[in-house]
């Protein structure tokens, strides 16, 4: 298949918190040629005012679809609750004409307009549908032999199935620890594998949160992998950010590295802990990096 340039929509996290993951996306997508444009103008996805503002959350994300839409280009997202919102919306407003119509009088106030669908894919997808799990495996020189890897889905990622036309199963999910495997890492499986990180209800309710991701890192502690794989900046910052606060919450040590998926593929090609911004993470990846040269030397 023939490479695609994509407009990189980073959302409000992603630059605020977690400039390791734009950064190792932008690496692994230069390594497999696929080009990456910044549009003026993006902004936040509407996610967050939905059960606030309905119209304001649409208006919102289709400002940003109208952009790309401008520009001739699909969209490619990090986060996965920007590519479900960004996807409802595009779904809403080409099914619905009361709802574009009262959306591109709110838009007409700024010049833009929203007229056709918009195609909006997270980069892991692409990374499945453009390049495919062949082509990584063929870029990865470095294999991750013997490292043990989980792979953390969350909410948006794979759901809901019809804005993502099921390019995953929600009750088996599997293209994470294929894209895991590929590296030659090893994917562990795990009962919580599907739970949430908790980051929904981060505002409302700090210790149930908590308590969510605590349960997830501490199986995965009793299970000895060397790292969880994310692939959305808020589930980043629930394991990694939030990591010494639960152990000091529920007196208890984790000390998992969380990786971005764009990290472990960036490792496996080859790339630099300074390239893939590995040095920026809360909980040190310095134990990964040494078994990793170990597994190499021996």
């Amino acid at each position: 298949m023939e490479n695609k340039t994509y407009a990189l929509f980073l959302g409000c996290t992603i630059p605020a918190r977690v400039r390791q993951y734009e950064q190792s996306v932008r690496a692994v997508a230069q390594r497999l040629g696929i080009r990456l444009v910044d549009l003026e103008g993006f902004a936040c996805c509407g996610f967050p005012l939905e059960p606030v503002d309905h119209h304001a959350a649409l208006a919102l994300g289709a400002r940003n679809l109208a952009l790309a839409e401008e520009a001739g280009l699909p969209i490619c997202t990090l986060c996965s609750s920007c590519t479900s919102a960004l996807c409802e919306v595009s779904r809403t407003l080409s099914r619905n004409e009361e709802e574009r119509e009262r959306t591109n009088r709110l838009l007409a106030k700024i010049q833009r307009r929203f007229q056709s669908p918009v195609e909006v894919r997270h980069f892991v997808r692409i990374l499945l549908e453009d390049m495919g799990l062949d082509r990584i495996r063929e870029a990865c020189v470095r294999p991750l032999d013997g490292i043990r890897l989980a792979a953390h889905y969350g909410c948006h990622l794979l759901k809901p199935t019809e804005i993502h036309q099921g390019f995953d199963s929600v009750e088996d999910p599997r293209v994470l620890d294929d894209f895991i495997r590929s590296t030659g890492a090893v994917p562990v499986d795990y009962s919580r594998k599907k739970q949430c990180c908790g980051g929904s209800v981060l505002m409302a309710d700090q210790r149930t949160a908590l308590e969510i991701a605590r349960d997830k890192l501490a199986e995965l502690r009793d299970l000895e992998v060397d790292a969880l794989v994310v692939v959305c900046p808020f589930c980043g910052v629930m394991y990694d950010s939030n990591q010494k606060v639960m152990e000091k919450i529920f007196e208890e040590t984790y000390g998992i590295p969380v990786l971005y998926l764009p990290q472990v593929l960036g490792l496996a090609m080859g790339m630099e802990e300074k390239t893939l911004g590995l040095k920026s993470h809360a909980v040190k990846t310095k134990g990964l990096l040494e078994k990793l040269q170990a597994q190499a030397e021996g």
